[in-house]
């Protein structure tokens, strides 16, 4: 065995011993998740962590089954096999811990609704369906708005609104659920370089308050240095772990079908 060889074996045993250490009653984990899509095998057989107060990231090529994975985890696509929990219970029967921003695409822009109507929806699930919002979560809901910086926004429509507007919008309705676990499925797509910054900075601060904090991310670029943890998948699971110990020339080129080259220094 070479010197070389020698050093990445220790370097891969670390980077194991970490993601196999026992999980706490704040992390997510799957087992053996997977889903089909008619005939098609979308996902198969994903087992992984993921940890409270880490930013992790999912990746991997089109068509890989970022998205499928999140919504399976949620419940939202049911699963032919496998489970996600959180604290050792079914995830999608824990919907008041949740809080999920699905891709634009899936979104009614056209929705005949204020910014100020789409926030407070972030407060029917604590309040309760057809009960009048208190002054709390009134305020829950305003400060949420001035965090993103989108209070002077407030009585505009949503569909009036640009790209990153509407970003920051569904941000801080997720951000008015004050929930233990939040997921947003590609933020980036269609925003500006400043609503980049916003959300990174608020996803950093959820996760330094404890909570978990997943995004599905289709960019390999700058923001992958973000991350603390990664997940990449190419249908099954590639590698799981610290975003150094994901991102290996081995298990990109397993994932990606080529040499990836990074734009930023410290992305591995």
């Amino acid at each position: 065995m070479t010197a070389a060889n020698f050093t990445e074996r220790i370097a891969r045993n670390r980077c194991e011993a970490r993601v196999q250490t026992p999980a706490s009653d704040n992390s997510i984990c799957t087992e053996r998740l997977s889903v089909r899509y008619r005939d098609v095998e979308a996902l198969r057989d994903v087992t992984c962590r993921v940890r409270a107060g880490r930013l992790t990231g999912i990746i991997g090529p089109n068509g890989a089954g970022k998205s499928t994975l999140m919504k399976a985890m949620l419940g939202l696509v049911r699963p032919i096999s496998g489970s996600a929990t959180l604290g050792g219970h079914a995830l999608s029967l824990q919907r008041e811990r949740v809080a999920y921003v699905p891709q634009r695409s899936q979104i009614d822009w056209q929705y005949p609704a204020t910014v100020w109507d789409v926030v407070m929806m972030g407060r029917v699930q604590p309040t309760g369906w057809l009960r009048r919002f208190s002054t709390a979560s009134r305020h829950i809901a305003r400060d949420a708005l001035e965090r993103v910086g989108m209070e002077s926004y407030r009585d505009r429509a949503i569909g009036a609104l640009s790209g990153g507007q509407q970003q920051r919008v569904f941000l801080a309705r997720a951000l008015a659920q004050q929930a233990d676990a939040f997921f947003f499925d590609e933020p980036f797509v269609g925003v500006d370089r400043v609503t980049e910054t916003v959300l990174f900075s608020i996803f950093r601060e959820l996760a330094d308050a404890g909570n978990i904090v997943t995004v599905v991310n289709h960019d390999l670029g700058e923001t992958i240095a973000h991350f603390d943890d990664l997940i990449l998948l190419d249908r099954e699971l590639i590698a799981v772990g610290e975003r150094r110990c994901v991102l290996t020339e081995k298990n990109l080129e397993r994932a990606y079908g080529a040499k990836v080259t990074f734009f930023a220094e410290d992305a591995a």
